[in-house]
This record gives structure tokens, C-alpha cells and sequence, in this order.
């Protein structure tokens, strides 16, 4: 059965565990099935589960005691309890009852307290007690007496004593230290034991129960005649101190009491006396011949400080005779307890934002020890921002730095508590700080401004980017909800174009974006953490939409209020390369997807008969006209832009071959009708020259003499008149975008150049070289979106190296060559609008900026330069630049149609249907000028 229990034991300690320990109490001599509680409720069991798990009490002491009833769950008294019996005199009597469940494997620990009952009386070690005392004994002296011993404890053990009434002695109790009762015989008067040789006495012991109990015993006292003298010590009290290491079987003292009388009244004995206790017993050893005392058990201070131990001296003689002294015996400490640290109080998680010298912690040290050897001192560890504040054996754990979770989230805090005895004893104590946040970062974002690009027509709720935060706090203080600031955009809260996804950040669009109306969509974008005080902060997200091909081309002109426009009128005589008509029109859309390109689609009355410039839009004949034409010709022109997939737009033009023309078309709309006045045209004409001539000429020397002063600064330029730029421009054309195509003859066809300054729109310069014209065609293409900071400076020139520099002094634009109101941008053509932009200041200007474009053009179809690096780079001067420029123009104003000449366009339809030959005129005379120059 004992291996068997042995086992089962250890399976509880491996497989089970061990719950919470429930105390019950119970009355000693309770009867057999006296309930102590209920196991089965207190344990959370249920009771049709008892049988299935086989709840059983699992220690055969257990089983001695109690048993458990599996119906009901109750622990109830298996046999009466005798706490005398189990406890003995010990102040608090617990008993530990083990519970075990089998299905699954449970160990539970109960305790039962057994309570005492006052059912002992006070008895006596001997119930009959014979004293001897000579006749000669001496008033008030001492003669002790048995105690009475009770099982019970508390109240119930003994509590007083009562001796029987007579005329020679008194009773006195003494109290030990340990509070127990010990009677002693007082002689109140002389005996004589002629009058009365002997005396009998009754002591009665009672107990402090209810009802009390008590117990007598019989005293006899006889009185003796001869050996009046007894044993006598030399002091009546002893102080002996001993160190508690004390070896078992050291001497402590050797007592002596000497008897003056002889033979065996004089020969003394020693033994202890009756009020000494039985630990002392255990600890001490008494000769009884030597009067040696000595160690016999392990001494601890800690146990017990103080011994007090009753030795009895007796003689030989008839009767004896004995004498009585008190040895005290003191234990000294030795350093054998390490000191112990006791924590009251500690305020963990700290916040990290708790102020300097405040109290986090309270300690409590202490040492079993006494003197130096109880003395105890507290450290910390060195490398955490905490000290320790001392009062006594009282501590305090006070801040000394100021903490911070983000950089330390945790401090381990050593403790350590010495002594000062020999050798020195140690403990520490580890403690785990945590330290909790505080709202004290803002959020911070990962970039300081964001780009985002999507095409317009984009569906509702694309995502646009992402913009992303971070935030060192912890918890609540680091969840960072994102939002958009309240603005406006073209009168429209921003918050109507896109939104925000609170938790991630995600920026959608909530409408469909059309470049047209709006090319970038500046968003203030917030986020928050959800601390208390909330902290913020602020991005700006940078939308800009991007061109789709979403407009196909408009004609502007010809225009007519009905689907066939007005019929163009042609003399039979006209000659080859006569100018019929214009084709002009526009697009909405911007870049390449504005390109337009122009031609004669073959459902044309005769197609062999007239030719549409491909980018000018410019129909003229290719033969001389005959007799046999058709006189009424209809000719179908498509207008197609260069965007993926192209849009187009078809005119039907009527064309009406008269045998006699009018003299008036003939003639340009810049020359003078009388021909009185031709003769001073002609001279203005000569002067005019002269003028330009001069200036260009001393133009031409300043800037030689200032490339010579240069060449040393700009030694590795290929230019003479390029040098490199020191200020903030140089980095100007690095954001430039240059754009070429040529055509199949090598020639340049189209280019364009975007500058884009820091604090306007960019602007786009394009020039289109018509293979079909007799001149070229410089068109602005409208506005762009700035997408970065760029330097900006007026006067700046565009290098062959690709750099900026100031020019110096730069002539002022002459502001009265303008656009009317009545022409805008276009294709090639012109259009209504509302604000004129001023234009190269003469004739001059205009044909060289196109002579510097050709040139540039021929050497890029060579294959020997690149726009914007290398040698002979075309230079774009600034005054073409964004000052010159139309900064509201529409999107459909990309294109400008710019003639030779630098007469104001009109926007009359019937001077322009009128003046058409006219104009064709002025412009083979002005193409004649050009290349003469």
C-alpha cells in the first residue's frame, strides 16, 4: 500500500497541479460524520461528476480523520479528533488533507483546523507529594511545587492555583517567561514539631474554560528535626552568554554548593529544578556530581535569545536538605541570516513623463541577525535612472533622471541589501520596471511632400497613393488616424475631390478629374494620433492629372452656321502654289495629344488638284488651273490629332473656279492702296533696314568682345558666345523638356521645350516646320503644372552646355505688338479671347529667333546635336519666355499660328474670306525678303 501511495504521490506531483488552499475548521471530539465543509462546491466541482472522476482524499492521513461523501461533495469526521493528541500543546493545530480527482489527474490541498475543547482538567504529575521541612526552616521560606499540566491551550489551560487553608504556609504563583503557572510554599510561621509533626495540604489547579475544570493533589508535610543545614551556592543567580554556533558538549559553567555538615547531610548533588523547562532540558545537560553544565542541542539566537535553567542542590542527610540557584543563559548572535528585503509598495508600469525625485517604490529590510550583524545597508544597480532614498530600515526607489520609453521601455532594478557582520551576507532583489507611454511624440511622416499622377476620366475611388506616418508612442498614443483638411479648389470643398482612409492612409479620388478644368490638386493632408492631448501634423499631397486623348480637333475655321461653309472663290488664272484657303482648328487636350496634322481625304471632287499642307493647314493648288477643272470642287480635309489611338474631324470645303477674279485679293492687306505712297514705303523700308542693320552689328560686337573677356572662365565651351552660369539657374534646364521629330527629309518638323520655373506654370514652347509653307509657324503650347521647385530668373539664356546665365541688360519687349481681342492661340489659325501677350519687339527678332530654330533643326537632322547639350544647341533667350507668355489661356490655346508679318490679325470672317489672295501675296513677297536676307 505504501508504494502504492509513494506512486501515486508522484504522478500528482508530475502530471497535476496544485489549486488554491481552502481552510476549513472543526471542534475537537466532533462526532463521526460531523460535516467540516463541502469539498465538491468549494473546489468548483459538480456532484454528478464526483463518481466519474473518483474524487478521493489521497494520504492515508487524511484517511485516518476524515472521509468524503461522493453524493453529496461534504468532507465529514471519519473518527473523533483529539487535538491533545494529534497537536499536543502547540497554539494552533492545522491539519493538511490532500483531494484527489482521477478523471482528469487533480491534486487539491485542504487544511483543517481543529479547534479546542475544554474536555481536560488541570492535573498534577503525582497526586500525592510528601515535603520535608526541618523544624528549623526560617519564616517566609520558599518551598516549590509540582505545576499541574492541561493538554488544552488558550484559556483552557491553567490559569490558577488554590491551596487549602492552614496556619503555617501561603501559597505564591510565580510566572515564567513563557507564561506558565508554577506554585510555591510560603512559611508564614515557625514549625514545631513537638506541636504538630506533620501537615496536610490541598492544591487545587483550575483552568480558564467554561465552565472550568480543575484538579487537586495531596500534599503532606512532614516536619524533620536533625541536618539543619542544606547545600548553599555561591550566588544565587548565574549569567552565562555562549555564541549560538556553540559546539554540542561545551562547557558552560560548573556550579558548586557547599554543606557545612557532615557525612551524607554534606555530600551534595545537582539536578535541574522543577521550573525548568523542558526545551532546556533538550539544549542543556547538569552533572549531577560535578555540577557541570553543558550544550547538548544546537543553540539559535534567532529561536530563542534567553535560557533560564533552575538547578537544585540536595544533601545526603535525613532529611535532605537542598539549596536553589537560577543560571541565565544569553545566546550572542553570529552572522548565520542574510538580510531580507521586504517591498511595501511599488508603482509599476511608471510613466515616462513622471518628474524627478518621485517615489515609485517603498522597501522594508531586515536581518534576523542582531548588532552589526543586523545591520543593513541598500544599493542599486548603477545603470538605471533610479536611487534609493534611506530612513532606518526604510527605503525609498525616488527617479533621479528623466525616463523615456521610446529610447528604454524596460529597467531591470537590482536590489542588493548587505550586512555588516563577518563575513558579510548578501540578497538581492530584481525587480522589473516597465515604463508607460506618454502622448509625447507627434506623428511624423515619411516624406515631406507627396506626388501623386493619375490620368483623368479615372473612375470613382481610384486609388491615387498612399501617404504613410509613424509614431514612437505606444498603444492608443501611436493609432494614427489620417484626414483631410477643410480647403477649397475651384470653389469646391477639397474634401469633394478625393478622401482618405482613416486607418491606413489611402487616398482616393472621389470624382472623375478632368486635365481641362484642373491640371494639380494640392491636398492638405492631417493625421492625428489618439492621445490625450491628441498630436497632429501636416503633409501636402501634390495630385496632378495627367492629359488623356479625350477631345478630338474642332475647326475654327472655315466656320459657317450651316454643315457646308461658304464657298471659296479661285481665278482660273491662278498659279501654281495659290493659296485657296486656311484649314484652322484646335484641340482641348494639350502635348502630342494637341498635335494636329492636316490632309485631303480622297473622297475629294478632284484630289490631284490641291494640296493641304500637312501641318499648317494650308490648301493650295499643285498645278495651274485649266478650263476642263470642274468648276465647282469639294474638297473634304481630316483634321487628326497625334494622340494613342488619334482623333479626327472632317471639313467639307467648296471651292468655286471664276474666270475673273477681283484686283483687290491680289494685293497684301499690309500695303498701301495709293500709289502716291509707295515711293515713301519705299524709303521707310530703306531706313528700316538700315536701323537693324546698325543694331545687329553692334549687337553682334558686344557679345564677341564679351565671349573674348569670358573665354579663360568658359575655356572648355564650344560656343563662344555660351558660358556657364554661377547662380541658382544652372540647374534650370536640367527640368527642361525637349522634344524633336523630324521629318522623312531629315529636316526638323516639330519640337518642343518646356521650362518649368519654380514659383508659375511651366511653359512650352513649339515651333512646327511646314514642308509645304514658305515659312515657319512658332506656336506656344500652353501652361504646365509645376511638379518641382525650380530656380527662376528673368533674364536667363539657354546654353549649348545645357546651363543658365544672366545676360545683363536685355531690351524691354515692345508692348504694343500684341494679339488683339479677337485673336487667341490656335493650331493655325486664330481664335477669340480676352487678353493679348506681348510678342518679340520687331521683325527682326521674330525672323532670327526662326533662323536660330532652323539651324538648330538642319544640325539635329545631322545627327551632330542634341537639344539642350553639345555644340551648336539652338539658345532660347528668356524673353520668350514666361513674361511673353499667355498664363490663362485655355487648354484648347496650344497652338499659334505667327505669319511672317507683324500687322494685327483680325477676326472679321468677310476680311478674311476677302483678303485671302491678298494675303498670299503678302507672303510669297515677305518669303522673298527672307531669302534674299
Amino acid at each position: 500500500a505504501w508504494k502504492w501511495q509513494v506512486l501515486s504521490l508522484f504522478s500528482l506531483c508530475v502530471w497535476g497541479w496544485v489549486s488554491g488552499q481552502i481552510r476549513y475548521s472543526v471542534v475537537e471530539e466532533s462526532e463521526v460524520g460531523t460535516m467540516v465543509g463541502n469539498v465538491a462546491r468549494d473546489l468548483g466541482l459538480k456532484v454528478e461528476e464526483l463518481p466519474g472522476r473518483r474524487l478521493r482524499l489521497g494520504s492515508e492521513e487524511s484517511l485516518r480523520h476524515f472521509a468524503v461523501r461522493l453524493d453529496s461533495g461534504a468532507l465529514v469526521v471519519s473518527q473523533q479528533l483529539d487535538r491533545e493528541r494529534l497537536c499536543g500543546a502547540a497554539a494552533s493545530c492545522v491539519l493538511s488533507v490532500q483531494v484527489v480527482t482521477e478523471n482528469p489527474l487533480q491534486l487539491f490541498r485542504l487544511e483543517v483546523e481543529i479547534l479546542d475543547l475544554n474536555d481536560n482538567s488541570p492535573s498534577f504529575p503525582t497526586s500525592h507529594r510528601t515535603l520535608r521541612i526541618a523544624e528549623s526552616a526560617t519564616v517566609a521560606a520558599r518551598f516549590p511545587l509540582e505545576s499541574a499540566q492541561d493538554p488544552d491551550v488558550g484559556t483552557n489551560a491553567v490559569g490558577s492555583y488554590r491551596l487549602s487553608p492552614n496556619s503555617h504556609f501561603s501559597l505564591d504563583v510565580k510566572q515564567q517567561q513563557d507564561g506558565k503557572l508554577f506554585p510555591e510554599l510560603v512559611l508564614e510561621r515557625a514549625l514545631d514539631r513537638e506541636e504538630q509533626p506533620e501537615l496536610q495540604l490541598v492544591l487545587t489547579a483550575m483552568d480558564g474554560g467554561s465552565p472550568a475544570r480543575s484538579g487537586t493533589a495531596q500534599i503532606t508535610v512532614l516536619v524533620l528535626d536533625v541536618n539543619d543545614n542544606a547545600p548553599t551556592f555561591d550566588r544565587a543567580t548565574y549569567k552565562v552568554q555562549v555564541p549560538e554556533n556553540t559546539p554540542v558538549g561545551a562547557l558552560l559553567l560548573q556550579l558548586n554548593a557547599s554543606d557545612p555538615d557532615e557525612g551524607p547531610n554534606g555530600e551534595t548533588q545537582y539536578s535541574f529544578g522543577v521550573h525548568t523547562s523542558d526545551s532546556v532540558r533538550r539544549l542543556f545537560a547538569l552533572d549531577p556530581h560535578s555540577g557541570e553544565v553543558r550544550v547538548s542541542g544546537a543553540l539559535d539566537f534567532e529561536e530563542s535569545p534567553f535560557y533560564e535553567i533552575y538547578v537544585r542542590a540536595h544533601d545526603g542527610g535525613v532529611p535532605e536538605m537542598e539549596g536553589h540557584c537560577v543560571l541565565h543563559v544569553e545566546v550572542e548572535d553570529a552572522n548565520d541570516n542574510p538580510p531580507e528585503v521586504l517591498l511595501t509598495s511599488l508603482l509599476n508600469p511608471v510613466p515616462e513623463d513622471t518628474p524627478l525625485e518621485t517615489v515609485v517604490g517603498l522597501f522594508n529590510v531586515r536581518d534576523r541577525d542582531s548588532g552589526a550583524n543586523g545591520y543593513v545597508s541598500l544599493e542599486i544597480s548603477p545603470d538605471v535612472p533610479f536611487t534609493i532614498r534611506s530612513l532606518q530600515n526604510h527605503f525609498s526607489l525616488v527617479t533621479r533622471e528623466s525616463l523615456d520609453r521610446e529610447s528604454t521601455s524596460q529597467y531591470v532594478v537590482e536590489l542588493i541589501a548587505q550586512d555588516g557582520g563577518s563575513p558579510i551576507l548578501t540578497t538581492t532583489l530584481t525587480l522589473l520596471l516597465n515604463i508607460s507611454d506618454v502622448n509625447d511624440n507627434p506623428p511624423r511622416f515619411l516624406q515631406p511632400s507627396y506626388d501623386a499622377f493619375i490620368l483623368e476620366n479615372n473612375p470613382p475611388g481610384s486609388l491615387l497613393c498612399t501617404v504613410s506616418a509613424s509614431d514612437p508612442d505606444d498603444g492608443d498614443n501611436s493609432h494614427l488616424v489620417y484626414s483631410i483638411e477643410s480647403g477649397q479648389v475651384q470653389g469646391a470643398p477639397t474634401s469633394s475631390f478625393v478622401h482618405i482612409n482613416p486607418d491606413n492612409g489611402n487616398l482616393y479620388a472621389q470624382r472623375t478629374f478632368d486635365f481641362e478644368l484642373l491640371q494639380v490638386l494640392p491636398v492638405s493632408v492631417a493625421v492625428r494620433d489618439s492621445g490625450s492631448p491628441p498630436l497632429h501634423a501636416n503633409v501636402t499631397v501634390y495630385i496632378f492629372v495627367l492629359d488623356q486623348n479625350d477631345h478630338p480637333p474642332t475647326i475654327l475655321h472655315p466656320a459657317s452656321d450651316t454643315d457646308i461653309p461658304a464657298p471659296q472663290r479661285v481665278p482660273l488664272s491662278a498659279p501654281l502654289g495659290y493659296l485657296v484657303t486656311k484649314v484652322t482648328a484646335v484641340d482641348a487636350d494639350a502635348g502630342h495629344n494637341a498635335w494636329l496634322s492636316y490632309q485631303l481625304l480622297p473622297q475629294s471632287t478632284d484630289p490631284s488638284l490641291f494640296h493641304v499642307s500637312l501641318y499648317t493647314g494650308e490648301v493650295r493648288t499643285v498645278r495651274a488651273l485649266r478650263d476642263t477643272d470642274v468648276a465647282t470642287q469639294q474638297l473634304v480635309v481630316q483634321v487628326s490629332d497625334n494622340g494613342d489611338p488619334p482623333l479626327s474631324t472632317t471639313v467639307t470645303i467648296t471651292v468655286t473656279l471664276e474666270e475673273v477674279a477681283l484686283e483687290e485679293n491680289y494685293k497684301p492687306r499690309d500695303f498701301l492702296a495709293g500709289a502716291k505712297e509707295k515711293p515713301d514705303l519705299t524709303l521707310y523700308l530703306i531706313i528700316a533696314l538700315a536701323a537693324v542693320s546698325t543694331v545687329a552689328l553692334a549687337t553682334v560686337t558686344l557679345l564677341a568682345a564679351r565671349c573674348l573677356r569670358r573665354r579663360g572662365r568658359a575655356a572648355t565651351s564650344p560656343c563662344c558666345c555660351c558660358w556657364l552660369s554661377e547662380s541658382p539657374s544652372r540647374d534650370f534646364f536640367k527640368h527642361s523638356s525637349p522634344k524633336l521629330q523630324l521629318s522623312s527629309d531629315g529636316t526638323l518638323k516639330y519640337m518642343e521645350v518646356t521650362l518649368r520655373p519654380a514659383d508659375s506654370q511651366s511653359q512650352c514652347y513649339s515651333t512646327c516646320f511646314s514642308p509645304g509653307s514658305d515659312r515657319s509657324d512658332f506656336t506656344f503650347l500652353r501652361p504646365c503644372p509645376p511638379p518641382a521647385t525650380l530656380p527662376r530668373e528673368t533674364g536667363a539664356f539657354l546654353s549649348a552646355t545645357g546651363t543658365l546665365r544672366d545676360p545683363g541688360q536685355q531690351a524691354q519687349p515692345n508692348t504694343d505688338w500684341r494679339f488683339s481681342q479677337t485673336q487667341r492661340p490656335g493650331t493655325s489659325g486664330s481664335q477669340n479671347g480676352e487678353e493679348g501677350g506681348a510678342w518679340p519687339n520687331n521683325q527682326f527678332d521674330t525672323e532670327m529667333l526662326q533662323a536660330m530654330i532652323l539651324a538648330s533643326a538642319n544640325e539635329a537632322a545631322d545627327g551632330n546635336s542634341t537639344l539642350g547639350g553639345g555644340t551648336g544647341t539652338m539658345g532660347l533667350s528668356a524673353r520668350y519666355g514666361p513674361q511673353f507668355t499667355l498664363q490663362h489661356v485655355p487648354d484648347y490655346r496650344q497652338n499659334v499660328y505667327i505669319p511672317g508679318s507683324t500687322a494685327t490679325l483680325t477676326n472679321a470672317a468677310s476680311k478674311r474670306d476677302a483678303k485671302n489672295a491678298a494675303s498670299a501675296g503678302g507672303n510669297k513677297k515677305k518669303s522673298g525678303k527672307k531669302e534674299k536676307k
